[in-house]
């Protein structure tokens, strides 16, 4: 039964089966493990594998959607002023979505064009620093977004981006697209198979995502006015936390296809397979450039860790393109981690808004939770520095050293505990003084890029795209990993999505058939041991609303389950132990 049921379980929810034990990893064990799941990424496809629907991102089926995906990008740079690419997500896929259109934008002033790409995230743009995740459950809001972001645009290519295949918020936005054929030119983006696609019926709307999907994929077979772009990279180290892997392969996929659209249009040629496969081979080896850095990794996750264990606090300070990669990491801890507090997990940007460029501009008047200049941590954060807290520099080599040098000199006056990722080339080293402030520092050196198809500027361009890949790729993975491990995870459920996907882990881990666990995951959420045939009946979001504002509940639902016991027990056995693992197998 357990087979069955592991077999309707989508590939981004499943248990990976290389990373069990995760829990009680050490930090160099949890480095490791990391580097054995995001070496999935780029498996290449076998026997088991040949399925259409199983393709991998190295598979032939994908490489030529990547290539068809990278022409119509072409296509529209061809006349960026009238024309635009978006990108849509919710949560992290969101936040790629700005990242990745804020990048390629800066590509095409340097080169003297108007920019085109432009994102949407649902939540705007408070979603990029803090979660916001009530709004992925509208598919309304997300098309209303949509038409806004393109309504004087004559063609339009739009990636909606679902790890899952199950965001309402890009559902709607697809159903748009669909009934427009003429402007836009849909991809679904994600990394489940189509049968797994979510088919629960988004409520208070007209379809299931599944439906959508099915749409778009039939458009693609008809037409080619649509595509669907979903190749399996594995389980995530975390079960279910597709901001992580999910995550970094979706910023290689779109990365991937705007470096060859973009290179195709320099040379004036048509976008090639072998450009497409040459990118996917470059990020290939910042995975192998990455690891090779896992002792001073495993180091760093070692002291962060023990800063959070004695209820210390982490802070990054990053300058450019991986400062806002770091901002998003520490936006995500609280959702996804239990990190119970905002300053638990903290980054800070040196330019502030101006280096983070979103659309609504300086919206620090929103609350502390917004304040993200390296002067807001010098006024706020600085002086009530303690032993306990961490503070991570994260620069390059093209940074101001001198700059960086007199910050780090005015932390250690007040901590000892500061350290420093540092992306460099061969050619660009550390002076010595610099060097002697940190405790730990993890640099990774990037060798010369050579590609006879690039010229030099998009040489350089991938360069700075791989550069940034590196935070999301490792390090703030596994810090991440360990507030899961040492602190206990407290996952706040606020969206259809998450309920589901609190169901789906309930049923996964306990063996307990749906039924079963879905009254256990009620009987936390209302805090009572019987539950009315009203409540069980009642739509999702009446749950949400409720649970929403409960700590621990998906916890406390699988001691509950595993143990027979009630909820004021299976509480107290939470509090007793700051491990799901260590609670679980003292109450067995």
């Amino acid at each position: 039964e357990m087979a069955a049921l592991e077999d309707l379980v989508p590939h981004t929810e499943r248990a990976n089966p290389r990373t069990h034990g995760l829990d009680t990893a050490s930090p160099s064990q949890l480095v490791q493990l990391l580097q054995e799941c995001d070496l999935e990424i780029f498996q290449r496809d076998d026997k088991a594998t040949a399925a259409e629907e199983h393709m991998t991102l190295f598979g032939e089926s994908t490489i030529r959607l990547m290539t068809d995906v990278a022409a119509q990008a072409k296509i529209i740079l061809e006349n960026p002023e009238n024309n635009a690419i978006v990108l849509s997500g919710c949560g992290t896929s969101g936040r790629l979505a700005f990242l990745v259109a804020k990048s390629f934008n800066k590509l095409l002033q340097d080169c003297g064009r108007s920019p085109c790409y432009t994102y949407v995230i649902a939540g705007g743009d408070k979603a990029l620093i803090t979660s916001q995740e009530a709004q992925e459950d509208q598919p309304e809001l997300g098309s209303q977004q949509l038409r806004e972001v393109t309504m004087d645009k004559k063609m339009i290519l739009f990636i909606g981006i679902t790890c899952g295949l199950s965001a309402p918020f890009v559902a709607g936005q697809l159903d748009m697209c669909l009934a427009d054929p003429g402007r836009f030119t849909a991809v679904l983006l994600g990394f489940n198979p189509l049968s797994l696609a979510r088919t629960t019926k988004v409520e208070g709307w007209h379809s299931s995502f599944a439906q959508v999907a099915e749409r778009i994929h039939s458009r693609s077979i008809s037409t080619a006015t649509s595509f669907l772009l979903n190749p399996l990279v594995g389980a995530e180290a975390l079960t279910g936390s597709t901001r992580m892997k999910g995550g970094s392969a979706t910023k290689v996929v779109l990365e991937t296809v705007f470096l060859a659209a973009h290179t195709a249009l320099n040379a004036g040629v048509a976008v090639s397979p072998s450009c497409v496969r040459e990118c996917l081979l470059s990020y290939e080896a910042v995975h192998k450039t990455t690891y090779a850095c896992s002792p001073s990794i495993a180091e760093l996750v070692h002291r962060c860790g023990t800063s959070l264990q004695q209820a210390g606090h982490l802070y990054y300070l990053g300058w450019g393109t991986l400062g806002i990669v770091a901002m998003i990491d520490a936006s995500e801890c609280p959702p996804t981690f239990g990190a119970e507090d905002i300053n638990d997990v903290r980054a800070f940007l040196h330019g502030g808004y101006q280096t983070l460029g979103i659309k609504e501009g300086d919206v620090s008047s929103k609350g502390q939770q917004f304040f993200l200049s390296h002067e807001d941590f010098k006024k706020n954060i600085l002086p009530c520095l303690t032993d306990w807290d961490t503070v991570i520099l994260i620069f390059t080599g093209d940074d101001d050293q001198l700059e960086v040098r007199c910050f780090a000199e005015t932390i250690r006056a007040r901590s000892p505990h500061i350290s420093a990722i540092v992306h460099a080339s061969s050619e660009q080293h550390l002076r010595g003084e610099l060097e002697s402030l940190f405790a730990t520092i993890v640099k990774v050196t990037w060798p010369t890029i050579s590609s006879h198809k690039m010229d030099h500027y998009l040489k350089v361009h991938k360069r700075y795209a791989i550069k940034k890949l590196i935070i999301s790729f490792i390090f703030l993975k596994a810090i991440t990993l360990l507030i899961m491990k040492t602190v206990m995870p407290i996952a706040r459920v606020v969206n259809d999505n998450g309920f589901t996907t609190a169901d789906d882990v309930l049923q996964k881990f306990t063996g307990q058939p749906r039924k079963e666990c879905l009254k256990a995951l009620l009987r936390c959420i209302y805090e009572t041991e019987e539950i009315s045939e009203e409540t069980s009946n009642a739509d999702i979001s009446r749950h949400i609303q409720v649970i929403a504002h409960k700590e621990k509940v998906v916890p406390t639902a699988m001691v509950a389950l595993l143990c027979d016991c009630s909820v004021t027990e299976a509480r107290r056995l939470l509090s007793e132990r700051r491990v799901i693992r260590d609670a679980i197998e003292h109450c067995l």
